[in-house]
């Protein structure tokens, strides 16, 4: 904050005195000017404390001059004496006086200049000052991020260096720490992320954003370095000064250090995680669970479920990590998450499985789910096929949550690949589609098969004679190049028909 008037009267050197606006002697001074001019208002910007010996000034003349400088908003003039006037005009006295624009006699010992250096001292004091103040609020705002809540002490903090409130948005928009009345007060920037999110959705990088209005001042600054990874947002009653915009600014580095120094350590963990993985599907049990202990993790005694998530991994991981404690009530901390190719694979103890399913379906949204059934440590492959093969259900009209019990009642196909199916069966009939008779050999081959081999009982179906049913099949059997006596054969064109 610039110095005053006051603080320029009460330098004991300059010898100044007030004449006039005694009262308004708290305006800031941001500059001195020295100007004989009549109008001098074309050079100033304003906040400037006006130094004339009023050479040019008459009677008639104080008054309008007098406004001029008002209009411009000047902080006040100094009129020097005993080189134009031996005293200050009285017409410029009463002129000010009307306007409420303080007046400081400059007595003739004084140079200007010695008035515009002691205001230049007083700006540079103010200005390291404001450094000063600078630098120790980003030292209070490294110290918070230092401590164990590392983002959330840093809005706090923030919250209170600035007088104001503050409060932590991820990607979505949903507040994930608040200080001050940041929770309430944070329903008018909702909007703007909302453009924000847009833009970065379309190529750029979500830029920082102002807000004003009479009684609310508000910035808005991303967090992350390579994307966004969330927003914070910091509101004042008045608006912010340099100062405070550098220690916002400090804030957003700090809380983007963090958010990146939590990714790279979740990747790494992720890394181990999978690893541990590896060595519990090789067999190497103690080794998975040693290193996993390490993590802090633990693999599930006696019988577990694995879940599989789909969908958008980046945010299903997340959604798992965060409630993976949370999943298997009394059991918590037995269990455990990882990103293996294109699902989150988690892996919880038989007894929470029903709670962990409803959390995550619960925090993760509409992401597809896949649900084993209950396997021994020692079949934990066999709980990973199970659970993969319920969330390839799960990806289609079946989903979103399917269960592997659950498929056996469907049938056998809704325990085959669907993709693996449809070319199973394209490549095993092809022969029969491409015949050129008028007959209709893969109705007669479903017919037939349908009747368990029963030749009446299928020509009967078709109407035909079962001479020409046999005829068909002998075809049949010509063309695949299979023994349509063999029950193995009938199951495999069963299920190809099926399909």
């Amino acid at each position: 904050m610039a110095p005053t008037l006051r603080t320029v009267v009460q330098r004991p050197s300059l010898g100044l005195s007030v004449r006039t606006g005694g009262d308004a002697l708290d305006r800031p001074v941001r500059w001195v000017a020295v100007s004989e001019l009549e109008d001098p208002t074309p050079f100033l910007e304003g906040g400037e404390l006006v130094l004339t010996t009023g050479m040019p000034l008459d009677a008639a003349g104080a008054g309008p001059y007098v406004g001029r400088l008002v209009a411009r908003g000047v902080s006040g003039l100094g009129f020097g004496v005993g080189l134009g006037h031996g005293t200050v005009p009285a017409g410029l006295l009463a002129a000010a006086d009307r306007a409420g624009l303080p007046l400081l006699e400059v007595p003739r010992e004084t140079p200007f200049v010695a008035v515009g250096k002691a205001v230049s001292d007083l700006l540079a004091a103010e200005q390291y000052e404001e450094i000063t103040r600078a630098f120790a609020a980003q030292g209070r705002l490294t110290r918070a991020a230092l401590r164990p809540e590392g983002a959330r002490a840093v809005v706090d903090r923030l919250a209170r260096e600035l007088g104001g409130w503050a409060v932590l948005l991820d990607e979505a928009g949903a507040v994930r720490h608040a200080a001050g009345r940041g929770a309430a007060a944070v329903g008018a920037v909702l909007p703007e992320l909302g453009r924000l999110r847009g833009r970065a959705r379309e190529g750029g990088r979500a830029a920082s954003l102002a807000l004003s209005t009479p009684g609310e001042h508000v910035v808005v600054q991303p967090v992350g370095a390579r994307r966004a990874g969330g927003f914070f947002a910091v509101g004042l009653g008045r608006p912010f000064t340099p100062v405070e915009h550098t220690v916002v600014n400090a804030a957003g580095s700090l809380l983007t250090l963090a958010l990146e120094h939590g990714r790279e350590h979740l990747a790494a963990e992720r890394r181990v995680r999978a690893a541990a993985l590896r060595l519990l599907l090789a067999g190497q049990t103690a080794a998975g669970r040693e290193t996993l202990e390490r993590l802090g993790d633990r693999f599930p005694d006696g019988p577990l479920v694995v879940l599989a998530a789909g969908g958008d991994r980046e945010a299903v991981l997340e959604a798992v990590l965060e409630t993976v404690p949370e999943l298997v009530g009394e059991t918590a901390g037995q269990g455990f998450a990882v990103a293996e190719g294109d699902r989150v694979l988690v892996l919880v103890p038989a007894a929470g499985a029903d709670e962990a399913v409803a959390a995550l379906a619960g925090r993760a949204g509409a992401c597809p789910l896949g649900v084993g059934a209950p396997v021994g440590p020692e079949d934990l492959r066999t709980g990973i096929e199970q659970a993969d093969r319920a969330l390839a259900s799960a990806r289609g009209p079946a989903g979103p949550v399917v269960r592997f019990a659950d498929l056996a009642g469907r049938g056998l196909l809704a325990l085959l690949d669907a993709g693996a199916a449809a070319a199973f069966s394209a490549a095993l009939l092809a022969p029969l589609r491409e015949y050129g008779s008028r007959a209709d050999l893969v109705e007669s081959l479903r017919a037939y098969l349908a009747c368990n081999g029963h030749w009446d009982a299928a020509a009967q179906r078709l109407g035909v004679h079962r001479h020409t049913l046999r005829y068909r099949m002998r075809r049949v059997a010509e063309l695949l190049g299979r023994d349509l006596d063999d029950p193995a054969v009938r199951a495999e064109l069963w299920v190809a028909l099926s399909v």
